[in-house]
């Protein structure tokens, strides 16, 4: 359970939408906002730009600020770099992200943090690597459309998991797709992409065996 935060901080979370659904209604509704992308996972400089208008307009009880992103754009975070060491009176920002280095060191170094991110135990894919086929792939794709970057690069591991229990023989090659599979995830790629081409690529590799 997250305590209510009464100050500037930076929270590092498993899940952004779990724990704002949790913080949220320990803060009064008419002085809370919360600024995130709606259409991609990284918060950007219009997020920036709202953030300071936000800031601005003048409250006499304490306005809190909640500033959610699964990655900030550098321009992003540049342009807040002054609000963020002198804000107006009575705002509060709370940054919400997944990891530290979604941040620029200047970010961090202004603001106390959280961790708050609890270890997951990776469970292994429910997929059949030995038996997989397009229909396999469609299915499981149509299950994960709208997953995030976060979840993406788990089930990547979960995969990774599976072939060791089992035991699979993978190439030099095969191995390094996973790990560029995971690169692209952290350069945000989108996530259904990057695991449409590794399944294809598993799957391809299976049948010149």
């Amino acid at each position: 359970m997250i305590e209510f935060i009464e100050n500037s901080s930076i929270l590092i979370v498993n899940d952004i939408e779990t724990t704002i659904n949790e913080l949220i209604p320990k803060y009064p509704l008419h002085s809370t906002r919360i600024i995130k992308n709606e259409e991609k996972e990284e918060f950007q400089i219009a997020q920036a730009t709202q953030a300071i208008k936000e800031a601005y307009i003048a409250s006499n009880e304490k306005k809190y600020i909640f500033l959610c992103g699964t990655t900030f754009r550098k321009e992003a975070q540049n342009s807040l770099l002054k609000i963020l060491e002198e804000p107006p009176r009575n705002v509060v920002f709370i940054i919400i992200t997944n990891s530290k280095t979604s941040l620029l060191p200047t970010i961090y170094s202004r603001l106390p943090y959280k961790y708050l991110k609890k270890s997951l135990i990776k469970q292994e894919s429910t997929l059949n690597l030995n038996k997989l086929d397009l229909k396999d792939i469609y299915n499981f794709l149509k299950e994960n459309q709208k997953i995030s970057k976060q979840e993406a690069k788990d089930i990547v591991e979960s995969i990774l998991l599976k072939v060791n229990n089992q035991k699979i023989k993978l190439s030099q090659k095969e191995l390094e797709f996973f790990s560029k599979s995971i690169k692209l995830l952290e350069l945000n790629s989108r996530p259904i992409n990057v695991l449409t081409t590794l399944l294809l690529f598993l799957a391809n590799q299976k049948n010149k065996n």
